[in-house]
């Protein structure tokens, strides 16, 4: 077996030191210079997964919360998840009302400053979430961010108030619906660099058309999203501190 020379190791280590440094100067200056950012909203903006409290609210917790994992780790397409989740949990629209009346989202340590410090920079917030519209806009209300703004899916319900399935021209009910929410906002609103920042499997293949993704981990660490983020977090003040 041949060594390699204690010289030219340390020289290897240097050079991907260098190309390390490198790549994250090269993300944080995306950051910096982006004309919006957007956040996946369930384990992000907020500890919770949304549609696993409400599955909790309808006596349905235990079936949906593994179902949920395989979602977010990209075990499964988004569509037949939300579909089989949806299906178990069968919400009727007074149930629904009842949640959003007594529960209260948790939002993540930092958001508000981060979210703040960003619009103070001129920056524009956006939600782009594979949760409910219904589910996030008190969330939405927290942080300032306008009804506009906030992408994701609805719910349908029959007259009677029954569960009708949910709309599936959203684009953020499929897999890859973030990237596509990501391409629309850059044509009709002219962006010319959009960052994305998010915990799962979804937020990940958001980029491109994002111009960088930033991976958090400050609720929930899923190991793909962690080795393959351009730039891994668990602390909203890191993002703060780099603007």
């Amino acid at each position: 077996m041949q060594l390699i020379p204690g010289w030219f190791a340390v020289a290897i280590r240097r050079t991907y030191q260098f190309c390390d440094v490198d790549k994250m100067n090269n993300i944080i200056n995306i950051y910096r210079k982006a004309d919006a950012v957007t956040f996946d909203v369930d384990s992000t903006v907020i500890t919770e997964e949304g549609i696993d409290e409400l599955a909790n609210f309808c006596g349905k917790g235990k079936q949906i919360t593994e179902l949920t994992k395989q979602a977010m780790q990209g075990d499964m397409t988004f569509q037949q998840s939300l579909s089989i989740r949806l299906g178990i949990i069968n919400p009727k629209l007074t149930q629904v009302k009842e949640f959003l009346d007594t529960h209260q989202p948790k939002l993540t340590n930092g958001i508000k400053e981060l979210v703040s410090t960003l619009q103070i920079r001129e920056k524009q917030v956006f939600l782009v979430s594979g949760g409910f519209r219904c589910l996030i806009t008190p969330i939405a209300v927290q942080l300032n961010i306008p009804p506009e703004n906030i992408y994701a899916n609805r719910l349908k319900f029959y007259f009677t108030g029954e569960y009708a399935g949910f709309d599936e021209n959203q684009p953020t009910s499929r897999s890859g619906g973030k990237g596509e929410v990501i391409r629309q906002l850059k044509e009709e609103k002219g962006f010319k660099t959009v960052v994305h920042i998010g915990d799962g499997s979804t937020d990940l293949e958001a980029s491109p058309p994002a111009d960088a993704f930033i991976g958090f981990g400050g609720n929930v660490i899923r190991e793909n999203v962690k080795s393959q983020a351009q730039w891994f977090v668990t602390n909203f003040n890191d993002l703060v501190k780099n603007l």
